[in-house]
C-alpha cells in the first residue's frame, strides 16, 4: 500500500482525523504579486498549458513555473522538488512519490526536514486526489517529527492545473479549504504557498 492508495475515508480511519470542510483557511493572508518574468511566462505560455491533455505536460507548464516563483520570492531558502520519493511509514502505507514537495531548506537534492507543501496534481479531479493528497500530510507531519524538526501545521494542495484546492493538517484535524483557487488567480495561489511555507518567517519578497 502507498500514498496513492488512499481515498479520503481511508485517511480520516487509519489515522484518526477529523475532518472540517466549513471554512475559508486564508482570508487574512495578503497578496503577493508574482515577478515580471512570471507574468511574461504566464501571458505567453498560460493558453498552452491549458490546451495539453497530458498530466505530466500540464504540470510542467502551469504548476512548476508557479512553484518554482515560490523558490525564487523566498530567496531560494525554499525548495523545489519533483517526482520525489517520502517513504515514511511502509507499515502503514506512508511510501510514495509526491509530484511536488516544499521545503524550508535551500537543499534541492534530497527531501529535506521540515517539508512543509505537497502538492498533487490531477488530471480532472480534485476530490479524487484528496485522500492521496492527505495521507502525504500524514507521512510529512512524521517524517518533521522523526527529523526532530516537527511543525505544525502543514499542508497539501490537489490541483487540475486549472484549479487548485488546498489542504492544512493541525495535529489530528484536517481541514480542507472552503475555497478553490483558479489559475487565473496566480497571485492568490503564490500567497498561499508562501505563507505555508513561512509559519517561522523568513525573508520572503
Amino acid at each position: 500500500m502507498s500514498y496513492l492508495d488512499f481515498d479520503l475515508p481511508r485517511v480520516q480511519l487509519d489515522f484518526h482525523l477529523s475532518l472540517r470542510g466549513d471554512r475559508s483557511l486564508f482570508t487574512d493572508v495578503a497578496p503577493v504579486a508574482i515577478s515580471t518574468g512570471l507574468q511574461q511566462f504566464w501571458h505567453n505560455v498560460q493558453p498552452l498549458g491549458l490546451s495539453l491533455i497530458t498530466e505530466k505536460a500540464r504540470s510542467e507548464f502551469l504548476v512548476a513555473p508557479l512553484l518554482s516563483e515560490v523558490w525564487h520570492q523566498s530567496q531560494r531558502q525554499i525548495a523545489l522538488l519533483s517526482g520525489v520519493a517520502l517513504n515514511v511509514d511502509a507499515s502503514s502505507g506512508l511510501t510514495g512519490t509526491c509530484d511536488f514537495l516544499l521545503c524550508r531548506s535551500s537543499n534541492l537534492y534530497f527531501v529535506s526536514a521540515p517539508a512543509m507543501v505537497t502538492v498533487e496534481a490531477k488530471r480532472d479531479s480534485i476530490p479524487d486526489g484528496l485522500g492521496q493528497c492527505a495521507a502525504e500530510m500524514v507521512g510529512i507531519q512524521r517524517f518533521n517529527q522523526n527529523a526532530g524538526t516537527p511543525t505544525n501545521p502543514v499542508y497539501g494542495c490537489v490541483t487540475t492545473r486549472s484549479a487548485w484546492r488546498f489542504l492544512q493538517l493541525s495535529r489530528s484535524e484536517l481541514a480542507i479549504d472552503l475555497d478553490e483557487y483558479s489559475i487565473t488567480q496566480p497571485e492568490r495561489i503564490l500567497e498561499v504557498l508562501l505563507h505555508a511555507c513561512a509559519l517561522n518567517p523568513i525573508n520572503v519578497r
